[in-house]
């Protein structure tokens, strides 16, 4: 599906803009394509420059609580230094790939709730315009498809998924955030762990997974797992899996762990943004049942993201740091 918005001239008899982003989902470490739509105003335009931003809603812990904030973790230089005469139709191609650590904002089709956007900045005479803002969706990787589905096949649900300001200690982590896919326990585990808390870091050589139990009593657990990108189809994931819980679970107390899952804030536990997916027998994507549909939650979040340029602004380099 093709996701589009008229972008407000730039000034009165202004260019405007449409972005078109190709249909279907992009995977982490990626190609992500589509057109810049320009329309001439009324009068001839350079264009200094095009601009597309990746933008995530994210959660940010302080003193006071918790707060939303939009993050720009990538920005692309896709055109400029041309002439756009008026009234002139002006189409710039584009195709960038986007950051291995890009959240997954779907499963099988079914939304987790995960706001990620494409926003484009045109830079024309000076002045500068935000605002055309498009639905950025993504699907998994191959392997974190298949440790999701052997999750589910284990009996695990989807609970919520979220976005953190902060870093995991002693990783490679890129981002400036990192995504939460909260889970209820398996029934097996149900006396043991109240939910599970998968994260993945996911880089050109492969993907480190971080499992984190919230178990009774007050005492978390952390393990890391590294996985490769080849061999997906060859790997027995509901027996490599469940090894997995298991050696997470049998952990005395992570608190004692050198794998401090939670670097420079406190944790969140708890419903996430917008969708909640329940689970099932073939895996945890089954269907929408509550919150808000894809289509609807990049409107609510709008005027969110246009209105938080001080924030972004502080994050804008991070997806190269």
């Amino acid at each position: 599906m093709v996701f589009k918005r008229l972008l407000g001239s730039l000034g009165v008899g202004g260019p405007t803009v449409d972005t078109v982003l190709d249909p279907g989902a992009v995977m982490p470490g990626g190609q992500l394509g589509g057109q810049v739509q320009l329309k001439g105003g009324d009068s001839d335009f350079t264009v200094e420059h095009i601009t597309l931003e990746l933008v995530a809603r994210v959660e940010a812990e302080h003193d006071g609580g918790e707060s939303e904030r939009a993050v720009v973790f990538e920005r692309f230089t896709v055109g400029g230094g041309f002439r756009l005469d008026a009234g002139e139709l002006h189409s710039v191609p584009f195709s960038v790939t986007v950051p291995w650590e890009t959240p997954i904002t779907e499963l099988h089709g079914q939304a987790l709730g995960v706001v990620l956007g494409v926003r484009t900045e045109l830079a024309i005479a000076g002045a500068k315009d935000k605002g055309d803002l498009d639905r950025l969706a993504v699907r998994p990787l191959p392997v974190q498809e298949a440790v999701l589905e052997a999750l589910g096949r284990l009996g695990f649900g989807f609970r919520s998924a979220d976005l953190e300001l902060g870093r995991i200690g002693g990783t490679g982590q890129q981002l400036p955030f990192y995504q939460e896919i909260e889970l209820t326990p398996a029934p097996q585990y149900a006396h043991q762990v109240n939910e599970i808390e998968v994260t993945f870091l996911a880089g050109p050589g492969g993907v480190e997974v971080v499992l984190e139990a919230d178990k009774r009593g007050g005492h978390d657990a952390v393990s890391r797992f590294a996985v490769g990108h080849q061999g997906v189809e060859q790997v027995d994931w509901h027996t490599e899996v469940d090894r997995w819980i298991r050696q997470l679970v049998e952990h005395y107390d992570g608190r004692h762990s050198s794998h401090s899952h939670h670097d420079d804030h406190g944790h969140r536990s708890g419903p996430g943004i917008g969708t909640a997916v329940a689970a099932g027998a073939a895996g945890l994507a089954v269907g929408v049942v509550g919150g808000m549909v894809a289509a609807e939650v990049i409107d609510e979040v709008g005027d969110f993201f246009e209105g938080d340029d001080e924030d972004e602004n502080e994050n804008e380099d991070g997806g190269e740091d």
